[in-house]
C-alpha cells in the first residue's frame, strides 16, 4: 500500500524528490504518515480537500483483500 500511495503522490507534486512516506503499525491498522514539501501541499490537498480524499478511497479499496485497515496521515 506503501507504494501505491508513493506512486500516486509523485505524480501529482512538482517535486517528487521530496516525498517521504513514514508507516507506523499500530495493532491492525497502518498509518502511512505523507510528507510533501510546502510549495506541493496544494495539489496533494485539493480543493477543500477532494485529492485527499480520492487518495484515501483508493487506499480503502486496496486494502479491502488484506483484511487490514490503512489510515493516510498528510504533515506539514
Amino acid at each position: 500500500m506503501v507504494e501505491l500511495v508513493n506512486v500516486i503522490v509523485k505524480e501529482l507534486v512538482d517535486e517528487p524528490q521530496s516525498v517521504e512516506i513514514e508507516t507506523l503499525q499500530e495493532d491492525n491498522t497502518t498509518v502511512i504518515k505523507l510528507k510533501v514539501a510546502k510549495s506541493d501541499m496544494g495539489k496533494v490537498l485539493g480543493k477543500q480537500g477532494r485529492i485527499a480524499k480520492s487518495i484515501r478511497k483508493i487506499l480503502k479499496a486496496a486494502s479491502a483483500k488484506e483484511d487490514k485497515a490503512y489510515v493516510l496521515q498528510i504533515v506539514e
